[in-house]
């Protein structure tokens, strides 16, 4: 008999049931809603919501995170208590004011990580390439692995130029040799999104996380990239040109060219306001039209 389950008489004590982070989420969240804990309230301490719930604090801050990807909660950190966030409603505006435009590398890292703190992560992305992406998926794996953040279900969508069309850019300056600059980001697209399917896709063995990553292939080249997170997030950036020099292949080419990594990303909220609210939903139907309608399938090759 488990000594921690047995009174001084011998008899076996009840054990307690250990609430799941998600199952603490719920609760917690169930209390915001109903106005137990009001906007501006600072939370129970994390000690004490673990003697609560039966757990340990790595538990409550799983629960905690849940909330902060949901804007229910603010300084959600190992120090002192959380904050209930404000909650927008019909003629209130949101609380805060809107998140300040960021470099992409900047900007889409943090948000990519609270989006894998809910059990069902959705990511739907347009690019040029998932350079940023793989380098933003990084850190939720790093804390997968570290048992902090437990996805049962991972889905991810990414619509990437077709190699069977001229892109608008990265273009040589002039005559340059095109097909040059073209098998550059032709490899560039297949590595980053080889590594990213890859890294995604072990999930499955090691964790038994439903995995799927799909590609499909635009036919033009996106001007802008688009990043949709669990439906409720959308961020928006403009690919903005600029004359650059490169050497490719022991050769000094003149181009074209972007730096999607440190485009300017503007974040959209679903759950700020009617504004934002209707970026996010016309953001996921042109996506998803895109998806089912003018691309084709895309296959990936080393």
């Amino acid at each position: 008999m488990d000594p921690e389950h047995a009174s001084a008489s011998g008899r076996a004590k009840p054990q307690r049931h250990r609430s799941s982070h998600r199952e603490i989420a719920d609760a917690l969240r169930s209390r915001i809603r109903s106005g137990e804990l009001r906007p501006g309230e600072r939370m129970p301490t994390q000690a004490k919501l673990a003697r609560e719930f039966g757990v340990e604090r790595g538990a409550v801050r799983q629960a905690l995170r849940i909330l902060q990807s949901e804007h229910l909660l603010t300084d959600v950190s190992k120090g002192s208590p959380a904050t209930v966030a404000a909650l927008p409603g019909p003629g209130r505006p949101p609380a805060g004011p809107p998140a300040p435009p960021q470099p992409t590398m900047v900007g889409l890292a943090p948000r990519i990580a609270a989006a894998f703190s809910v059990p069902h992560v959705r990511i739907d992305a347009l690019c040029l390439t998932s350079v940023s992406l793989t380098l933003a998926v990084g850190e939720p794996l790093r804390q997968i692995y570290a048992g902090r953040l437990e996805p049962a279900k991972i889905d991810v969508r990414l619509l990437l130029p077709s190699r069977d069309i001229d892109l608008a850019f990265p273009t040589p300056v002039g005559a340059g040799d095109g097909g040059l600059l073209h098998r550059r980001w032709l490899s560039q697209r297949n590595a980053q999104g080889l590594v990213l399917r890859q890294n995604l896709l072990a999930l499955r063995t090691t964790h038994g996380v439903d995995v799927q990553v799909s590609f499909r292939a635009l036919p033009f080249t996106p001007p802008v990239k688009l990043y949709l997170l669990n439906g409720s997030e959308a961020l928006f950036a403009y690919y903005t040109l600029g004359r650059r020099e490169r050497e490719i292949g022991h050769e000094h080419v003149e181009l074209y060219d972007a730096d999607g990594t440190r485009s300017m990303l503007f974040a959209f909220d679903g759950r700020a306001g009617r504004r934002d609210a209707a970026f996010v939903e016309q953001s996921q139907m042109w996506f998803d039209a895109l998806w089912e309608t003018i691309t084709t399938d895309l296959v990936l090759t080393p």
